[in-house]
């Protein structure tokens, strides 16, 4: 295909998609997902309002249900969308991109998941308490994981205005604004009126829908090539604009050595992210057993996986059908490459290929309200739990159950209106950004934090906080002064240049940093460790004795 006629194409793809049918279907769709959503809510609404009921979800979930909540929690709108976009425009380097999202699993199964559920309660900071003083420990983890939260949170809002601009065929500001605030409610319900019980359950109905929905698309990419995956690859090749090059290494990643370093930051990032990331580590609580959570690991790695190899056939069957031309006209990022593949295997047109479509969207979709339901409740957790009935309280009465449960509902509408404040504010931005950086800070602040505690005797509160802020403040200020946010035409501020750290993902710094600063504070502490906690600590982490 030549290249005046891509534009042309992918414009009447992208024209085509969301007008007459295809609209009226998608909005139909969309109004379905928020109507079974709200109606799983207010059913579960009614069962338990005690503090573990609201933060843990009764810890009465088994291990399938909880893999499909982690898997739900996991594979947001831009693992759906934005992975396949990739793979799609840049082949090889876009399967390299995915790897790093499996391979995190492998981190939270050997040294996360059985531990975390013996050593807390509901939050991360919980097993950190156990062997340091509660209040800086607190004050500092549930700080992080506040910041990690809403930087996640921030990037699916925005992306749900995006998305569903795009799929609904219109790129006003106003439908886009609407689209968030009615995003930010929608969570804010779920939250305070279902807790933890009814985000799991509405993920589940994701990662359902998800992973079907996938499924469906990828067996009729491969009945389209017959099942010949070579034919699928030259075919993919052939119409990506590049050629050979798109089944090799380096078309995106390869360029230079700052990106190949850049590549290698974001990769650690995504890697180590996932084991500190809160609204995953909050996931493990609602099992009843150590044993559970492993299994409920083991499983989310399955489903993950599973997805992630259907990623790589969808992006490459959307290169091979629509083409990378096409997909890049209609949306630079990809990210509309899979409704894209929906509309051509359905048939443009038909109505086969409005129903595919409006399907599709309307998972995307669902995708997006699931996962922000998941990191409202974490940093509404964090804030309750935390830094209101534990960090901010100097003697005097203890907080109760039930009104640590008021403030996380109090703190879920709060958080939820900021969410929406800055996500209007931000959404004329490039916020892909928000993702990774939601990695690397947990990676560099989180989780040595976590694994010093596990693992390292010596381990003291000082050695805890530096390593909290000691990964945390870097991570932020250097991505203030990377590329992301001036000095190139695609920053956050194109007009002005004060960027010198030449990376977009400060992982690569920030994560050795967060170690460093942990060993530092440590090693220079006056005050020791305390032998009997860090027996405590281990006896219930490795055998569940006194666990919750």
């Amino acid at each position: 295909m030549s290249g005046s006629a891509a534009p042309a194409v992918a414009g009447r793809l992208a024209a085509a998609a969301p007008a007459g049918t295809h609209h009226t279907l998608a909005v139909a769709l969309f109004a379905v997902v928020v109507l079974v959503t709200l109606a799983i809510t207010l059913w579960v609404g009614r069962r338990g309002h005690a503090a573990e009921d609201f933060f843990a979800g009764g810890r009465g979930f088994g291990p399938l249900q909880n893999g499909l909540a982690l898997s739900g929690d996991y594979l947001s709108a831009a693992s759906f969308l934005g992975v396949t976009g990739l793979i799609a425009l840049y082949g090889y380097d876009g399967v390299l991109y995915s790897i790093g999202f499996l391979v995190a699993w492998l981190v939270v199964l050997m040294l996360v998941a059985e531990l975390v559920r013996n050593a807390g309660r509901y939050t991360l900071a919980d097993v950190l308490a156990l062997r340091m003083r509660q209040r800086p420990v607190r004050a500092a983890v549930g700080a992080a994981s506040m910041v990690v939260s809403l930087l996640y949170l921030i990037a699916q809002m925005v992306g749900a205005g995006s998305l569903v601009a795009l799929l609904l065929g219109t790129g006003a500001g106003q439908a886009k604004g609407w689209t968030i605030v009615g995003v930010g409610a929608l969570m804010i319900v779920y939250v305070t009126v279902g807790g933890m019980r009814a985000t799991t359950w509405i993920q589940i109905v994701k990662a359902v829908l998800l992973v079907a929905g996938s499924l469906l698309l990828t067996v009729l990419v491969l009945v389209r090539f017959h099942g010949d995956l070579a034919a699928l690859m030259t075919a993919a090749a052939d119409r990506s604009g590049f050629g050979r090059a798109y089944l090799e290494p380096g078309l995106k990643y390869g360029g230079s050595a700052i990106s190949r370093l850049d590549f290698v930051s974001l990769g650690l990032a995504l890697v180590l992210g996932t084991a500190g990331l809160p609204h995953i580590l909050c996931r493990f609580y609602t099992v009843p057993t150590a044993r559970a959570a492993r299994r409920s690991t083991i499983w989310a790695i399955a489903l993950v996986g599973g997805f992630y190899l259907m990623a790589v056939v969808l992006g490459l069957g959307a290169g091979a059908l629509v083409g990378g031309p096409e997909v890049r006209a209609a949306n630079p990022g990809g990210n509309t490459a899979v409704p894209l593949l929906a509309l051509v295997l359905g048939g443009s047109g038909s109505v086969r290929g409005a129903v595919l479509f409006a399907l599709i969207s309307a998972i995307a979709f669902a995708t997006i309200l699931a996962v922000v339901a998941g990191l409202t409740l974490a940093s509404s957790a964090a804030f309750a739990h935390d830094l209101y009935a534990r960090a901010w309280r100097r003697g005097g009465r203890e907080v109760g159950e039930h009104e640590e449960v008021v403030a996380a509902r109090i703190s879920a509408v709060v958080i939820g209106a900021l969410a929406i404040v800055l996500s209007l504010s931000a959404q004329r931005l490039n916020v892909a950004f928000l993702v990774g950086l939601a990695f690397a800070v947990a990676a560099s602040a989180n989780l040595p934090t976590l694994l010093y505690s596990l693992f390292w005797r010596r381990f003291t509160t000082r050695g805890a906080v530096w390593a909290v802020y000691g990964g945390l403040v870097p991570a932020v200020l250097l991505v203030v002064f990377s590329p992301v946010v001036s000095g190139v035409s695609t920053a956050l501020l194109p007009g002005v240049d004060f960027h010198w750290f030449p990376l977009e993902n400060p992982g690569l710094v920030s994560i050795p940093a967060g170690f460093l600063a942990g060993w530092i504070g440590t090693v220079t502490s006056r005050e020791p460790a305390d032998a009997d906690r860090w027996a405590e600590l281990e006896v219930r982490a490795l055998t569940g004795a006194g666990a919750v």
